[in-house]
């Protein structure tokens, strides 16, 4: 069996799970969500905590209880305490700009780019070269940030461009005579 999908999810205070028809619920403070359970994974909720099993003995189900389980771990920690990802702007000139649910980049280019959140992320800009993207979905979380990362990703020759907090960035030896 899937050594992940042993181990059982404790659901903390505040936070509501529910599981009908093959789809659980997940309620919290920050938000909620649900998603569907593949049926080769029985989920059982019982005390306060969710165990996942195989449905049956084959690899493909063993596979999937650790999956399911992770997936629906990142649900209960996400309305409970939320995700975020952190961007550093590294270049003269670069900055950014969040005014309600846009994000307004001056990168390098003749024009801002301005970026629209989806519902359920916000953005922050603690300072004009920091922006950090919150929210209760880990997986949009994470998809956001790369979008916003992409518009001018880190180039390998001064470093400049944006990148995660935690990146790094190998820097290239120039073209010698």
């Amino acid at each position: 069996m899937s050594r992940v999908g042993k181990a059982a999810i404790s659901i903390p205070q505040g936070v509501d799970v529910a599981i009908n028809n093959g789809v659980i619920n997940v309620k919290g403070a920050l938000g909620a969500m649900d998603m569907a359970i593949n049926p080769l994974v029985k989920v059982q909720h019982a005390d306060g905590k969710l165990s996942f099993a195989p449905a049956d003995e084959t690899s493909a189900a063993d596979a999937m209880s650790g999956t399911v389980r992770q997936l629906v771990n990142n649900m209960v920690l996400g309305v409970s305490k939320g995700f975020e990802k952190k961007l550093t702007l590294i270049g003269v000139g670069y900055k950014a700009a969040a005014s309600g649910t846009k994000l307004n980049l001056t990168v390098g280019y003749s024009h801002p780019v301005n970026i629209e959140m989806p519902a359920g992320i916000k953005v922050e800009t603690p300072t004009p070269t920091e922006v950090v993207i919150k929210g209760a979905d880990r997986q949009r979380v994470g998809q956001i940030a790369s979008e916003v990362r992409a518009v001018r990703p880190p180039e390998p020759y001064k470093g400049k461009g944006i990148r995660y907090s935690d990146e790094k960035v190998a820097i290239k030896e120039t073209k010698k005579k």
